[in-house]
């Protein structure tokens, strides 16, 4: 499927702002999507704390990559009807300390194992460089918006 760009991906996620911390897609599918990112390198990154940005943060660029695609699959943005949460992490390995240490840009891609009508299940992996920073299981799960 075609490449998206950050302007594209703002109707596909409910974060604005320096908390939309993809920069584009760079290819998707029915199953996967790969997402690329260097928001990690940005001093005034919202998700660091004592000026540095824990790779625990990169469960943030995970999640994000995982509900752009759910929004892709389903054609809507998650303003209108529902909103997707992650309900569980599982085989979570972190094989860095910190994002911001990865000079080159982040690669997130994202596999989906289980999907039905409002939760999913997906595979990821952080890289930099070529070399793993994060990798897990998580699932998400749709739920009614309030308002």
């Amino acid at each position: 499927m075609p490449s998206l760009t950050k302007e594209e991906l703002a109707g596909l996620l409910p974060h604005a702002g320096a908390m939309r911390l993809l920069d584009c897609v760079e290819s998707w599918d029915d199953s996967t999507i790969r997402c690329l990112a260097v928001s990690h390198r940005d001093p005034e990154n919202p998700l660091r704390r004592d000026a540095r940005l824990d790779v625990v943060a990169g469960l943030e660029y995970a999640a994000q990559a995982m509900g752009v695609h759910v929004g892709l699959l389903n054609g809507r943005s998650p303003e209108g009807e529902s909103i997707g949460y992650v309900g569980g992490l599982r085989d979570v390995r972190f094989h860095i300390d910190r994002l911001d240490e990865c000079s080159d840009g982040l690669t997130i891609d994202a596999t989906r194992l289980f999907a039905d009508h409002r939760s999913f299940m997906y595979r990821f992996t952080l890289s930099c460089d070529g070399q793993k920073v994060l990798t897990g299981r998580a699932s998400i799960f749709l739920t009614q918006a309030s308002g």
